[in-house]
């Protein structure tokens, strides 16, 4: 794509989306639960991975003119990166979802060839409302809670999918716009709904998949699983468990209190020391660990789209991750569930580049009693 052939691209942040992750607060919907995060110590993400977007647009063509909406929810990245820009609405001092529907809206208006939106499901439902499903969107990942499939693997991918897609080189679909219930997501129950569809590029696998769920037929993998993985605990070692119905099982073998979708930490002698921690304590907890390897971390890739980190589980930091150390992470799921992958690879989008990469190559799964695969991480 060259400067004969510009194309016009809208993009705009939310700036508070993934906030409520490394606190543990499972989403920042709501001013009371933003308050709350910020009560909390939590701090910005979606201008960093905003910004990561950019550049990499950058750096892989010039025929791109960007429309943004004011200051913290684009300007300011582009003004960062000294990219031309047109601004693009108002916004306030605090801002909303009506100025996501509203300026998504605008820039419908003036046309522009694709709206690139940094959030998380909440920002997808708010560019549906403001655009309905005809005009082509794109989400780079920035929410804690990631279930729509309009959204790139990572802020790279979400680059290189808008380069191919204004060049003509891939076509578009329609992508799945779902969100959770935040309100009973924090007391551990999944409703996820379907909200309708938008129109977005279909770059195969750089695009993420719509989350599944476990099925009734996955039981007994379950019980497998978890009766494997209690054979071989080790009573002196503490245990960082992930969200999910997998781990959920673990803990349950064990004997021990488990929140389904927070993060916990249990002892393997049977104790559950913290229930649904953030960041914060579970840096404190393995910064007081002076004996090597005497904490391990237990995940469970998501169903249907094989993330590791950085989905709803962004209290498992990299500050965490390289404390704990990549040799004591033990990767759990259902010999259905990694099957079901298409195609079928593990993602990790942590926030870290570097722990990424370090996570590249292939990593054994333990599917089932005393069963393992072998599944490529990309």
């Amino acid at each position: 794509m060259g400067l004969d052939d510009v194309k016009r691209v809208g993009f705009f942040v939310n700036p508070i989306a993934g906030m409520g992750g490394a606190v543990g607060l499972k989403g920042t919907d709501g001013r009371q639960t933003l308050r709350d995060a910020v009560r909390k110590g939590a701090k910005p993400v979606s201008l960093e991975r905003g910004l990561r977007f950019l550049e990499e647009v950058q750096r892989r063509s010039s025929g791109i003119e960007f429309l943004t909406a004011p200051g913290r929810m684009g300007a300011s990245i582009a003004d960062q990166l000294k990219l031309e820009h047109e601004l693009v609405g108002r916004i306030g001092k605090t801002t909303t979802s009506d100025d996501s529907i509203r300026i998504a809206r605008l820039m419908r208006r003036k046309r522009v060839d694709l709206i690139v939106f940094c959030g998380g499901d909440g920002t997808a439902r708010d560019v549906l409302e403001g655009v309905g499903p005809d005009a082509p969107a794109l989400g780079v990942p920035a929410g804690v809670k990631i279930y729509s499939s309009v959204f790139a693997i990572s802020p790279a991918a979400a680059a290189e999918s808008t380069v191919a897609f204004l060049g003509g080189q891939i076509p578009a679909r329609l992508g799945e716009v779902a969100d959770v219930d935040e309100v009973a997501f924090r007391k551990n129950r999944l409703s996820v709904k379907l909200f309708g569809y938008l129109t977005t590029p279909d770059s195969g696998p750089l695009m993420q998949a719509s989350k599944s769920a476990t099925g009734l037929s996955e039981d007994s993998e379950l019980d497998a699983i978890a009766e494997y993985f209690i054979e071989k605990i080790d009573p002196g070692i503490t245990y960082v468990l992930g969200p999910g119905s997998t781990v959920e099982r673990i803990a349950k073998r064990l004997g021990v209190k488990k929140s389904f979708l927070g993060v916990d930490v249990v002892e393997g002698n049977g104790t559950t020391s913290r229930l649904d921690v953030d960041e914060a304590t579970l840096m404190s907890l393995v910064s007081k660990t002076s004996r090597k390897n005497s904490m391990k971390i237990v995940i469970s890739p998501i169903g249907g789209q094989g993330f590791l980190f950085g989905r709803g589980n962004q209290q498992i930091s990299p500050r965490v991750i390289r404390r704990v150390g990549f040799e004591n992470i033990t990767v759990v799921g259902s010999r259905s569930k990694i099957e079901a992958l298409h195609p079928r690879r593990l993602l990790s989008d942590s926030g870290s580049d570097e722990i990424d990469q370090q996570l590249r190559g292939y990593l054994r799964v333990i599917t089932g009693y005393r069963e393992e695969m072998v599944v490529k991480v990309e």
